[in-house]
């Protein structure tokens, strides 16, 4: 089965107060790059949701042009942004829905999540009994992942999923770890 990750990298970090994609983590790398090279040491394919004429933040990244996802909507949500970047997947029968602010996952969770995947299923990290991040949705789940819409993501597909959602327990903190002030970048 063919999983791959598509990480949104289209928000506006407004409770950063600056493009948080931009800033430096401890290694020297933005944020936007560590992420991304956490996720190529996954194996799995990558596509990277960006807002339109964000090419040299691409570049300045590594992506290759055909792993951007230009989302015209970004500004209406995360919603609009799944469902752009979902729209325009290639032929995946599985993606893990992955956040740029979100560097400390583990690669290996990247992989357990898709491991456990299958085209019927929603798989969620946890960890000591949290939900986390990245989710795996599979391909039966795109059309409704495609018909988002504002700034509601898919948690309100995750909770209806029932017995088609699997809770996956991992060993990985970073699954709740987020940067969303310029003090978390400490923790990177």
């Amino acid at each position: 089965m063919t999983v791959g990750v598509l990480l949104l990298a289209a928000g506006e970090g407004r409770r950063f107060g600056s493009d948080k994609r931009r800033a430096q983590t401890r290694s020297g790398q933005t944020l936007l790059a560590t992420s991304i090279a956490v996720i190529r040491g996954t194996g799995l394919p990558l596509r990277v949701c960006l807002r339109p004429g964000e090419a040299q933040l691409a570049q300045q990244a590594g992506l290759q042009p055909e792993e951007v996802i230009a989302c015209a909507r970004a500004r209406c949500g995360m919603g609009s942004t799944l469902a752009e970047g979902v729209a325009q997947l290639p032929a995946w029968e599985g993606v893990l829905v992955a956040l740029a602010d979100m560097p400390a996952i583990q690669s290996l969770t990247y992989r357990e999540v898709a491991a456990a995947l299958t085209r019927e299923t929603i798989v969620v990290p946890t960890w000591q009994g949290c939900s986390g991040h990245p989710a795996g949705f599979g391909a039966d789940w795109f059309d409704r992942l495609a018909n988002l819409q504002g700034d509601t993501g898919a948690r309100a597909l995750v909770r209806a999923a029932g017995e088609r959602r699997t809770l996956l327990a991992v060993a990985d903190p970073g699954i709740l770890r987020d940067i969303d002030h310029p003090s978390d970048l400490a923790r990177t």
